[in-house]
């Protein structure tokens, strides 16, 4: 990781290596918070911009009210504090990290009466599968692992405790050779990557699971759904089988870190090509000129930094 200056904790900027939790911090042992992440984005004439900061924000609040959880600052205030997080540390492109945790004051289960601190943390990361994975596509592996049940876990919300599932998933996957894992939701269908939704392509559109499918109602999610109703081409969201996948023309995900990234294998199936296909291609190069400032059609999900 590459550290940056500053990070906002609890209302003030302190310095990177003070930015400390105690050992006791209620989220560290139960991991009862909830998160975002998001990305800013450079573009030659219109300096950095931060893709869909609002509608980030509006998630962590809408995850903090699935918990239970009074955030002690406002929507603005976090919008606020995430823009002044990247200027203060003078970073034209980065990940942005605002986190939901309960303190160190209180231990046990019952979260009545644990602090409720916010942190905002902004770094440089590249690409997260790789610029060749955005190139030529990865692969990917169907999990031992279950997608989380919608009354397990309450699956639109983006809390930390959750990710167990996705590191399991994902490190299952690393380790037999694969770049990625895909979950199935209890009742085998298709769900999600270990943190990116889906898309395939077959018979003329695209098609992502429904809402319905244990999923995380990601927001380049929704970018991606917006930009194929620009573009003219058709979309369904509905359930989807794991065979699908086999024989689906193209396949890709979407995520804030992973952007948008084709996949070229699902369990040692070649998909389509072998390759990046021409319909995930348009996808991604719009996605990119959108996040870089150069579709005027999307101008409103860009705030300038």
């Amino acid at each position: 990781m590459e550290k940056s200056e500053k990070i906002w904790m609890d209302g003030k900027m302190v310095p990177w290596h003070e930015a400390n939790v105690h050992v006791l911090t209620h989220t560290l042992h139960y991991g009862f918070g909830v998160f975002e992440g998001i990305r800013c984005y450079s573009s030659k004439d219109n300096g950095s911009s931060i893709f869909r900061l609002q509608e980030h924000i509006d998630r962590l609040f809408q995850s903090a009210v699935i918990l239970g959880i009074e955030i002690p600052f406002s929507n603005k205030e976090i919008y606020n504090a995430t823009l002044d997080v990247v200027r203060q540390n003078k970073l034209e492109e980065c990940y942005i990290r605002p986190i939901v945790f309960l303190g160190d004051n209180k231990m046990g289960l019952n979260p009545k009466g644990v602090d409720v601190r916010c942190a905002i943390a902004a770094w440089p990361w590249g690409t997260y599968l790789g610029e060749d994975g955005l190139d030529k596509g990865i692969r990917v592996r169907l999990s031992s692992f279950t997608r989380h049940h919608v009354n397990v876990t309450m699956t639109k919300a983006k809390a930390c405790g959750y990710y167990i599932n996705s590191i399991m998933a994902k490190a299952e996957a690393v380790r037999d050779g694969y770049d990625e894992a895909i979950l199935l939701d209890p009742s085998g269908y298709v769900s999600e990557g270990s943190g990116e939704n889906i898309f395939i392509y077959s018979k003329g559109k695209f098609h992502t699971p429904s809402l319905s499918s244990s999923n995380l109602d990601g927001i380049t999610r929704n970018a991606v759904i917006e930009i194929c109703h620009d573009l003219g081409i058709g979309l369904e969201e509905r359930t989807i089988t794991r065979d699908e996948l086999y024989i689906a023309e193209e396949i890709f995900l979407s995520g804030t870190a992973a952007e948008i990234t084709p996949v070229r294998e699902v369990d040692n199936r070649v998909i389509g090509l072998g390759k990046k296909g021409p319909i995930t291609d348009q996808i991604q190069k719009t996605f990119f000129e959108v996040v870089r400032g150069d579709n005027p059609n999307f101008q409103k999900w860009l705030t300038k930094v």
